[in-house]
């Protein structure tokens, strides 16, 4: 083994020996003719990779929004009343199946979390502080609802923002037997009041809400009007920037 070592290391002295005798060319001086041609192409070079580079950046802006699978149903309450919103923003109950006030866009913002679009007005349906539903031209926290399914397969929606102080009960969306929506805060999950069907019409893709801040406003005055289900209730037309309270 020693041999063979100190072989090898005689090889590699007799190559670097070779190396330091041999005569070193003489560079040849470059042409200035061919350095401006191989400057210019140089240059060329440069220019087509930052068109490149900025080809790719204008590809990268417009990627495509991401998209939400969603459905557009209809909501049917197990007092008999199809869930609906009014043209100007009125939330009630119709027996009407084929009312295209009826249909809702259920789109996904969460781990069963859906916000309740009107397919017809584009509204939002919501749920404030004291448990009144409205509608708004925003997506909103108060427009988030938990999709629960009860034990004989009907549907819940309950609000994600508010709930009982002192004994944490949710409130939920429900319809009464006049086919008038209620306060969610009087409304059980055991009751067929919050009880609905979803009848489905189709699968469709949504772009994801935009969450817009709460903004708190004062509504102006309402009419009053009798219920069988409260004393009074507040309801009114949808007025841009403001809530519309619904029956209670």
């Amino acid at each position: 083994m020693a041999a063979l070592a100190s072989s090898l290391i005689r090889q590699k002295r007799a190559v670097k020996d070779d190396q330091a005798n041999r005569p070193i060319a003489n560079k040849r001086k470059p042409c200035p003719k061919s350095n401006k041609s191989l400057c210019q192409k140089q240059i060329l070079v440069l220019i087509s990779k930052v068109r490149l580079c900025g080809g790719r950046r204008g590809r990268t802006d417009k990627r495509p929004e991401p998209q939400l699978k969603g459905i557009v149903t209809r909501l049917y309450s197990q007092h008999g009343y199809y869930l609906q919103m009014q043209p100007d923003g009125t939330m009630d109950g119709t027996r009407d199946e084929s009312s295209s006030f009826s249909q809702f866009n259920l789109i996904p913002v969460g781990l069963r979390i859906v916000a309740i679009q009107g397919a017809k007005t584009g509204l939002y349906l919501g749920m404030n502080s004291e448990g009144y539903l409205y509608t708004s031209e925003h997506f909103n926290p108060e427009c988030k609802f938990k999709e629960s399914v009860f034990e004989n397969y009907y549907v819940t929606y309950s609000s994600m923002l508010y709930r009982q102080t002192q004994s944490g009960r949710s409130w939920y969306i429900g319809i009464n037997r006049d086919g008038q929506v209620m306060k969610g805060n009087r409304v059980k999950k055991t009751k067929p009041a919050s009880h609905f069907l979803p009848k489905v019409i189709e699968v469709a893709m949504y772009k994801e809400p935009s969450l817009h801040e709460l903004v708190l406003e004062q509504s102006p005055p309402r009419k009053t009007v009798k219920t069988s289900d409260s004393p009074s209730h507040q309801n009114g037309h949808k007025e841009a920037g403001l809530r519309v309270p619904c029956a209670s």
